[in-house]
Parts: C-alpha cells; structure tokens; sequence
C-alpha cells in the first residue's frame, strides 16, 4: 500500500497534468461544434473497427458449427427435393396395359414393395441388390416384377437386403409360352442388348408372329402364368433347326429399373414340399431295388 502512495506522489505533476488535458479535451468537444463532430466522428469509426475485428474473430471461431448447420440443411433439402421429384412424377404416371394387368394377375399374391438399390447392367452375369430381406419376409427363389414385366428370381437374402438375379443374366433360364399357346420354351439372355432376349424350343408347326406376347407358362413354383415378359420381335431356328428361336424385347427396361415387387408365391413351400417327398421316396425305392413303375 505504501508503494503504491509513494508511486502517486512521485508523479502527482503528471497525473494531474493528464487530468488537466481530460478536462480541456471535454470543454473542447463539448462546446466546439466543429471539434465535437471530429472527434465523435473518429471516436465511432475506431468503435466500428474494433467490433468489426471481434466479430470476424467470432466468425471465424464459429464457422466449423455454422458448416455442419449448412451441411445438415442442404441434406433436409436434397431429401425435400427427391421427395417431390417423386410425388410429382406418380401424379403425372399414368400405369400402362401392362402395369394394370399386371396389378390385376397378382391382386390375389403376395407383394412385398421393393426398391432397386444396386445395379449391375454392365456384365455377363448381372445382378440386382433390392432394400428387402428376411426381415420383411423375402426368401430366396421369390420371383420379383416390375411395372415393365418380369424382373428375375432372388437368389440371396440378407436381413434387410436381397440378391436378385435378373432374367437379363446368363445363367437365368425362364420358363415361357407364347399367349393364347399351349407351346413353352425356356427365355435365356445372350449376354449383348439389355432389352433382346430369346425364346428356344418353339415347335416348327407352331403359329408365331411378330408383336405377339411372350409370358410366364406357370411350370415353377416362382412365378404364377401369364405375367408379362415381353414381345417377339423375331422368329427364327434354332441351332440344330428343330424348332424356332424367337427373339423376344423384353418389356423391362434395366438400365433405369427401381421400384420392385417381390412375390410371396403362397404354393411354393407346398410344391417344395412334394418335390421333396418325392425325391426321398424315389431315393428309399432305388436303395431297395423297388423302382416305381
């Protein structure tokens, strides 16, 4: 304390000469218009700098949260946009003969609604990924369609996701007729144009033309008959000329495919079922040399 005294009286001249100047400094200002207006003037612009830096200095303190911020709403954003992108396009969709038959043939199915999540359309051996598993009841060999036709058979299944093999794979092999035919022959894809398929073991003495329809004959457990595959475009031989090979356009488009119906077949686990008796009794009566006759 006594330091701190000894400090003021050391230099009370010039404390008192600063106070002299506060005071002459505020008489100027206060009582000269023009001095007045200078100084407020200075006085603002320094007050307006200074809190010009500190707000940067907050700025840019807080700029990695304003980031986030602007990330997070750009997303709600997108996520807004799709939808409405969406609901637009089914206001303005106006379902196809095929899109209502379709609905019509398996109103009495099963469907499990599904969305295309992974696409490849680029190999020999392509491959669909749907958004539907086990958890939402899809198990392996339900057949999956489209707006456009059939889409193909699953052939792997996970919790929430599936494994499809499309009818545009080279190892798929689907069993068809001709509409209004009794005659079926097996559709395999040749591996070059996504929407080109053909149609083999047609009968000679068959009556096929042009732009007739091309469905599923109902000889599997995976699809029910007469769902929509697509229409023959060309008729042909076969390879050892036994019978026609008919080049069918298929009516789904794959490169653009998204939304997906798997079908629940309700008889397949019975026709599995039967296979499957069948299958040990024939092995029992082979093991004891009793063959059915």
């Amino acid at each position: 304390m006594n330091t701190f005294f000894d400090f003021i009286r050391k230099y009370n001249y010039f404390f008192v000469f600063l106070l002299l100047e506060a005071v002459s400094f505020t008489l100027l200002f206060n009582f000269n218009s023009y001095q007045g207006s200078v100084w407020f003037t200075a006085a603002n612009s320094a007050v307006a700098e200074v809190n010009g830096v500190y707000e940067s200095g907050v700025s840019f303190v807080r700029l990695r949260e304003v980031n986030k911020d602007l990330v997070h709403r750009n997303v709600l954003l997108q996520q807004q946009n799709d939808r409405l992108r969406k609901a637009l396009q089914e206001a303005g969709h106006h379902p196809s003969e095929t899109e209502v038959l379709l609905r019509e043939q398996l109103g009495t199915l099963s469907l499990i609604s599904a969305t295309v999540v992974s696409n490849s359309s680029e190999r020999a051996n392509n491959y669909l990924v749907i958004d539907k598993g086990t958890a939402e009841g899809v198990t392996p060999e339900m057949g999956v369609v489209g707006g456009g036709g059939v889409v193909g058979i699953v052939y792997l299944t996970g919790p929430h996701h599936s494994l499809v093999i499309p009818i545009t794979n080279r190892k798929s092999s689907l069993s068809c007729r001709v509409r209004g035919q009794s005659y079926f022959g097996s559709l395999q894809w040749e591996g070059k144009d996504l929407r080109l398929a053909h149609l083999d073991d047609i009968p000679r003495y068959a009556k096929v033309n042009k732009g007739e329809i091309v469905e599923t004959s109902g000889y599997s457990a995976v699809f029910p008959p007469g769902l929509f595959v697509g229409r023959v475009v060309g008729v042909g031989n076969s390879s050892d000329g036994q019978s026609y090979k008919l080049n069918v356009r298929l009516g789904t488009d794959f490169a653009t495919i998204r939304d997906v119906e798997v079908i629940a077949t309700p008889y397949k686990v019975e026709i599995d079922s039967l296979k499957a008796k069948a299958a040990e009794r024939d092995a029992a009566a082979a093991a004891s040399g009793n063959l059915p006759q």
